[in-house]
């Protein structure tokens, strides 16, 4: 079961602004998840694999943020749960980024 996933995860009550802190130490979990697929942006980690594979990184990112001293936060998770075979997500990007080039070229 091959899934993206958008996940955003914010620190409620640090009586700061800033949440690189919090966003790297969570993209560290994911490196301990190797068959996962992920691409930091500015608003969401996007993750691709397995479905259950991802709500257990997704598991593991809230007990590494609590390991740091957090005590509460809000996530956002959105799913793009295919079964018809999907794509990926560089794939997804590429169809776009494809019909944008066709579509300029007529012009």
């Amino acid at each position: 079961m091959m899934a993206i996933v958008a996940v955003s995860i914010v620190p409620v009550g640090t009586g700061s602004t800033s949440v690189s802190e919090y966003v790297a130490e969570a993209q560290k979990v994911l490196e301990r998840h190797p068959h996962l697929k992920y691409r930091l942006d500015p608003m969401f980690t996007n993750i691709e694999g397995d479905l259950r594979d991802i709500f257990t990184a997704i598991a593991d990112m809230h007990d590494a943020l609590a390991a740091k001293g957090l005590r509460r936060f809000s996530t956002v998770v959105k799913i793009d749960d295919r079964r018809d075979g999907g794509h990926t997500m560089e794939e997804k990007v590429a169809a776009v980024e494809e019909k944008l080039r066709r579509e300029a070229a007529r012009s």
